[in-house]
């Protein structure tokens, strides 16, 4: 085995399958069991550091909730600023918005206005890509605080979902990286 395949075979066996949750039907994939083993959570940290520096980050995004959990020991452990991007109406001060549909309505994301600038190339980090509609607004969100995108790095995507189609238009090249694919 190489040692992305030791890694996506450690992550993969810390996350646990939670049938009929949040409904029935739904097979949810709880990472708490990856964030509660040190060994598991340092390799997930080190891998989504390693694609930030070689595509070339200077901050990280991390998307609200888990996407924070991920992404601030990520800017840490690569050496990057860490920037928030949060639900509406939950960081004072000064915002930049972005509104997105979802399959069953609508929701908005925001950031500080100064915590981007033009020159900051930033990679967005969370832990689910779905259906790609929350990562697609962030960045549509960087690009209007005059960011660049340097990429998406996601713990796992779901590919029944769609999301990678509906993002890769509006990476413009970057790249997307999912350490797995179910």
């Amino acid at each position: 085995m190489t040692g992305a395949t030791d890694v996506a075979t450690l992550l993969l066996s810390r996350i646990r399958d939670v049938p009929d949750y949040p409904e029935p039907g739904v097979m949810f994939k709880d990472i708490t069991p990856l964030l509660a083993d040190p060994a598991a959570f340092t390799a997930l940290t080190d891998a989504l550091a390693e694609i930030s520096v070689r595509n070339g980050a200077t901050k990280i995004v991390g998307l609200e909730a888990r996407g924070f959990i991920l992404g601030a020991p990520v800017a840490v452990r690569a050496g990057l600023g860490f920037i928030p991007v949060r639900k509406a109406g939950k960081l004072p001060g000064a915002t930049l918005s972005q509104a997105y549909d979802l399959e069953y309505g609508s929701a908005e994301i925001e950031v500080h206005a100064e915590d981007l600038a033009a020159g900051d190339r930033v990679m967005v980090v969370d832990d689910v890509l779905a259906t790609g509609g929350t990562a697609e607004a962030s960045l549509q969100l960087i690009r209007r605080a005059g960011a660049e995108i340097a990429g998406v790095a996601v713990l796992m995507e779901l590919g029944f979902l769609g999301g990678r189609g509906r993002l890769e238009p509006a990476l413009d090249g970057a790249p997307l990286e999912s350490l797995l694919k179910v």
